[in-house]
């Protein structure tokens, strides 16, 4: 399978969007898919060897999961690299587009969903975080 991409431009300087990317109280308010999941906790030791988790959970009590890994590479403002525990790569970047800053994720998908099914949940995410930094 060919890696998978989702990008969006938010409407803010890059120094915000790198921090409520990697902010655990940040992250804590866009990092789900739909409005009856959420995101109760989230850890991020942001540096390359440093882990991440983020829990991501139905509100109704149904289903919870954590999403966790290690970072390979971190460039302030610039590239994150990490390995999720299934050893699956992603890389994001985060690039200044005049006033507005490009965020680009670049995964392996699973073998569980379709590549489909896959890009729009994460795309859902990327847009929940789009809306949560341009309401900042």
């Amino acid at each position: 399978m060919s890696k998978i991409k989702v990008e969006a431009t938010i409407a803010a300087d890059l120094k915000t969007v790198f921090n409520c990317w990697t902010e655990p109280d940040h992250i804590t308010k866009w990092n789900f898919a739909s409005a009856d999941w959420h995101c109760p906790k989230a850890s991020n030791d942001l540096r390359a060897g440093g882990k991440f988790s983020s829990t991501m959970a139905a509100k109704d009590g149904s289903m919870a999961f954590d999403f966790e890994g290690v970072y390979d590479e971190v460039i302030v403002e610039s590239k994150i690299a990490y390995t999720l525990e299934d050893n699956r790569k992603v890389e994001i970047t985060f690039e200044r587009v005049g006033d507005a800053t490009k965020v680009i994720e670049t995964f392996d998908p699973e073998n569980q969903n379709s590549e489909e099914l896959q890009r729009s949940g994460w795309q859902m995410i990327l847009n929940n975080f789009k809306s949560h930094v341009e309401s900042l």
